[in-house]
């Protein structure tokens, strides 16, 4: 079914009864060419780029709940390529311009917004970080402008500018960052990956792998087993125990973070803000809600929630930054599981395992990374060879010295 505004407008006036479920839900096959475990954003993206670009249709898409019942679902909605270093910023910018052709691509509305995000800087010594950071930026072909406090001033004139512990002297913009529709994303990538013949296999959480002479032969679920000489785990937060079970450690842990949102207010803010002094971080959706978050809770856990003293942490921030939110009444909270790695950076990479693949440690970054680790990781899977973008991701960077440390914080992975 190709969707349309005629399509729109036709069914209108014939009483919606032409719509078609987006996608099949097929019972398994005994055996497949590729399984990818995991279906939310990184594995649907993964299976549709396997069968798009590479041609790879004997693909089956495993997931444990509802397809993007994860991480994919639970975040902020964040889109941005605006980092620092060499193994980080090319990966995100080939993102971004994903991004940009993607409901063009998967011909399903996205609502991908390019409404500009912005990075508060408070200190001078944080203005030259910041002007550092552009100047990477530019040089791997992404945009950024730097704003004094004037030029910042007529973009977002409600701010605290003159707050005597953190005051606004101007921010870092990524005109070309924004927002999209999480469950969007995840629903578009769904039925286009089934569209070219891949199997979305809901309710099919995978409790073993079977290998022999150290290759894969396949995988144990609560429906039966299903074969398959190469398999992808893409499972965000529960990468751990899931890979646990292939007799695997991966250096990550798992922690919750928190998203919030607001009741619906008039149209206000028209980009998205970072604060530069404290962990927070704010949007307004569609509805009028203020979508924000800020630090991760401190403690590891597997729990889709978080707890009280994050919120008030969070809401500190907020009101640090602009005290008019303090008004506003909070409707709902929701939490979803980061794999944080030891530098705060992802792996894409095959395991000791012959045809066992890896995608995780994504931290903060994996909604806004979601279309590049998915053609990333297709590519690996296809090809058996790391995507250009994304060879500094091995898993054996940590032990060979190569860590992609983007924040400077070290082996904290509470602090990534």
């Amino acid at each position: 079914m190709h969707f349309s505004g005629l399509r729109v407008v036709k069914e209108a006036l014939t009483g919606h009864r032409g719509w078609k479920p987006l996608w099949r839900n097929p019972d398994p096959k005994p055996d497949y060419d590729i399984v990818i475990v995991g279906g939310g954003g990184h594995g649907l993206a993964t299976a549709y780029y396997l069968a798009k670009t590479f041609g790879k249709t004997r693909v089956a898409v495993l997931e444990k709940g509802w397809l993007g019942s994860g991480n994919i679902g639970r975040n902020t909605t964040i889109i941005r390529s605006n980092y620092l270093l060499p193994g980080n910023e090319p990966f995100y910018e080939f993102s971004m311009k994903l991004w940009e052709g993607l409901e063009q691509d998967l011909n399903f509305n996205a609502m991908v917004s390019q409404r500009g995000i912005i990075n508060l800087f408070h200190t001078d010594a944080q203005r030259d970080a910041f002007r550092r950071r552009g100047n990477a930026m530019l040089l791997a072909g992404a945009d950024a402008r730097l704003l004094d406090q004037n030029a910042l001033r007529q973009i977002l004139p409600y701010l605290n500018y003159d707050n005597a512990r953190f005051p606004i002297k101007g921010g870092l913009m990524q005109p070309r960052g924004g927002t999209a529709r999480h469950d969007g994303v995840a629903w578009g990538y769904a039925r286009g990956a089934d569209l070219r013949g891949v199997d979305l296999i809901q309710n099919c959480e995978v409790t073993g792998f079977r290998i022999e002479n150290g290759a894969i032969r396949g995988v144990e679920t609560a429906r039966g087993f299903i074969g398959a000489k190469t398999v992808g785990v893409a499972v965000a937060g529960n990468s751990g125990r899931v890979m646990a079970m292939a007799g695997q450690r991966l250096p990550i842990e798992s922690h919750v973070l928190q998203a919030f949102v607001t009741e619906g207010l008039k149209p206000l803010i028209d980009t998205v803000i970072t604060f530069g002094a404290g962990h927070f971080y704010v949007s307004q959706s569609d509805k009028g809600g203020l979508v924000f978050g800020g630090d991760i809770d401190g403690y590891n856990s597997y729990a889709q929630r978080g707890n009280l003293p994050v919120v008030e942490d969070v809401a500190e921030g907020g009101m640090a930054l602009m005290p008019m939110i303090g008004r506003a009444r909070l409707l709902r909270s929701w939490g979803g599981v980061m794999d944080m790695s030891m530098d705060g950076s992802p792996i894409i990479d095959r395991t000791g395992i012959a045809g066992l693949y890896v995608n995780g440690g994504w931290c903060y970054g994996g909604f806004k990374a979601t279309p590049a680790s998915g053609y990333a990781f297709a590519h690996l899977l296809a090809t058996d060879r790391p995507h250009a973008t994304a060879t500094a991701y091995r898993l054996d960077r940590f032990a060979r010295g190569f860590v992609i440390d983007e924040k400077g914080v070290g082996a904290h992975p509470n602090l990534h």
